[in-house]
């Protein structure tokens, strides 16, 4: 594995790539491992995941510069990400106990029924590059502290990322075996989920890579957990606050670079206030500062890889061919790296790449509707289902809406974003079940009746 700055161009370091064997070894540890790990109780498996909190803390710098250079994101955003993880970890630290306690039931008199929450045991997680430390610790905050144990194969471009997050728990003094980086290909992953000795798997990534892990996973009866792609609408309606939408919707798109599941993609304003939210988002847009990623001033960076820039500016080329207008943006910049700049595109047509596509980088589409109505029919006029958001100064209208959008999460007057303390996936092509909150930790246990007479 080469790992290049997508900034630079410029090669970062070498890993050597783990082979079967190698798999075979950490698999091996990771069954020892949790035979003794379930039994180690709740509050032991919370103080180091404490401590795990307190490494990220004293390293964060040195973890934010690595994400930055593996991946090209502005180090102010890589330091936030750093810190957000740190909020997991002392979310279940403080939680895991209330959340994984025993549920009691009514029963005859002189027995005791109740549901038991016992961890199932090696969970492989396939993990993404674009939040390549917060994305490994909401699946391993609570899945580790649970009872479970993990194996993690992360995307090929940020290695040095995988194995600082298995250092992480390692300095944290986690017992071997509990929580192990595999640098393997994608090749090996049917393989490992195939397993037997891996009773459980999830992934963050693309819908192919979903279905992929979905079908070997219930070929072996295996429970998964999938977070794909998104086409998130960000409605705005006629009497929304236009400029604050317009100054969170320029952050929603671009923020990492636009590289997110749940940025807001798809713009769908009333025309009562169409062309000024559209002036002030184009303004807000070329506001951004595109830059050196290391740069603290910098909002937006490269594309984690080239191709991925060329890939999503054949997106837009052939979107543009079809009819939709460039009002900002549109061509990658002339410069050393994966630069693309911040775009809007409006007079989308439909089922053009930008219609019916995931546009993963800093491209934005505008839709013009005439009533609500039509609102929630753009805005649920897509495969996805992961989040939406809606901009309104009436919140009840805004609830009501939120009941009628077809996702995983709903904000209103809020952009879309997780968080440890409540329940976060999608619905349709977006995937299927829960990270986070008591909803997301019970994800990988075996809920057990026990009946005591």
């Amino acid at each position: 594995m080469r790992p290049v700055n997508p900034a630079t161009g410029e090669q970062i370091d070498a890993y050597e790539q783990a082979d079967e064997d190698d798999v075979e070894a950490a698999l091996a540890r990771a069954s020892d491992a949790f035979e003794s790990w379930r039994q180690r109780p709740m509050r032991e498996r919370e103080q180091l995941l404490l401590n795990a909190a307190d490494v990220l803390r004293d390293r964060k710098a040195e973890y934010a510069e690595l994400m930055t250079r593996e991946m090209g994101k502005p180090i102010s955003q890589a330091t936030a990400e750093i810190e957000k993880c740190i909020w997991g970890c002392e979310h279940y630290a403080q939680h895991a106990s209330a959340y994984l306690a025993d549920d009691h039931y009514p029963s005859p008199a002189g027995s005791t029924v109740k549901t038991a929450y016992d961890p199932l045991g090696v969970v492989l997680a396939v993990m993404p590059w674009n939040f390549p430390f917060w994305q490994v610790f909401r699946f391993a905050a609570p899945y580790l502290t649970a009872g479970n144990v993990g194996v993690l194969k992360h995307a090929s471009n940020v290695p040095g990322c995988a194995l600082a997050i298995a250092d992480v728990f390692r300095e944290a003094g986690y017992p071997e075996g509990v929580f192990q980086s595999v640098l393997a290909p994608s090749s090996l992953v049917d393989d490992i989920i195939a397993d037997e000795r891996v009773e459980a798997a999830t992934l963050t990534g693309s819908g192919p890579a979903g279905r992929a892990v979905a079908s070997t996973a219930g070929e072996h009866l295996k429970k998964t957990v999938l977070e794909l792609g998104g086409s998130d609408p960000f409605v705005v309606l006629e009497d929304a606050d236009v400029e604050h939408a317009a100054e969170r919707g320029a952050w929603a798109r671009n923020q990492n670079g636009g590289q997110s599941c749940i940025a807001a993609k798809r713009f769908v304003v009333h025309d009562a206030v169409y062309d000024e939210f559209v002036d002030q988002l184009v303004e807000e847009v070329e506001a951004l500062t595109v830059g050196d990623p290391m740069d603290e001033s910098t909002d937006v960076g490269p594309q984690a890889r080239q191709r991925f820039l060329e890939e999503l500016h054949e997106q837009v080329t052939a979107s543009v061919e079809a009819g939709a207008t460039v009002l900002t943006g549109g061509e990658p910049l002339d410069r050393d790296g994966a630069y693309y700049p911040p775009t809007v595109l409006a007079d989308v047509p439909a089922n053009c790449p930008a219609d019916s596509e995931e546009l993963f980088g800093p491209v934005a589409t505008v839709y013009r509707v005439d009533d609500e109505a039509e609102a929630l029919e753009v805005a649920n006029d897509t495969r996805f289902g992961l989040g939406a958001s809606v901009w309104t100064a009436d919140r009840e209208r805004g609830e009501r809406l939120a009941g009628q959008i077809d996702a995983g999460c709903v904000y209103v007057n809020q952009l879309v974003k997780s968080d440890p303390r409540v329940p976060f996936g999608g619905v349709g092509d977006s995937g299927y079940g829960r990270e986070l909150s008591a909803i997301g930790i019970q994800e990988f246990v075996n809920r057990k009746t026990v009946w005591i007479e």
